[in-house]
């Protein structure tokens, strides 16, 4: 069994700035993603970091947001500039093992304009 938990969220301004960690109970190096759901919304996928460290952005965070993993903290982080209101969303850590899947709580992010 893993734990993730997810902390950083809060209010900002557009244009602003937020930093989101995720603290996992084991197993951080594995495939691990960030997602967020926006109200109304499906669930969508953010930002990926792979065992080997790759990484891959959704297109509409690509350049603003930086996901980064510290593997002796047990800790993944997403950086995240230039918000925007459409960022407004509640993000969810994720890790994935085999044919597992961990969730984290949730933390909120809101972008006011």
């Amino acid at each position: 069994q893993v734990q993730l938990v997810e902390s950083g969220g809060g209010l900002v301004q557009a244009g602003g700035s937020l930093r989101l960690s995720c603290v996992a109970s084991r197993f951080i190096f594995n495939t691990m993603n960030w997602y967020r759901q926006a109200p109304g919304k499906q669930r969508e996928l953010v930002a990926t970091i792979t065992i080997g460290s790759s990484t891959y952005y959704a297109d509409s965070v690509k350049g603003r947001f930086t996901i980064s993993r510290d593997v002796a903290e047990n800790t993944m982080y997403l950086q995240m500039k230039n918000l925007t209101p459409e960022d407004t969303a509640v993000y969810y850590c994720n890790l994935r093992r085999g044919a597992s899947d961990y969730w984290g709580q949730g933390t909120q992010v809101t972008v006011s304009s």
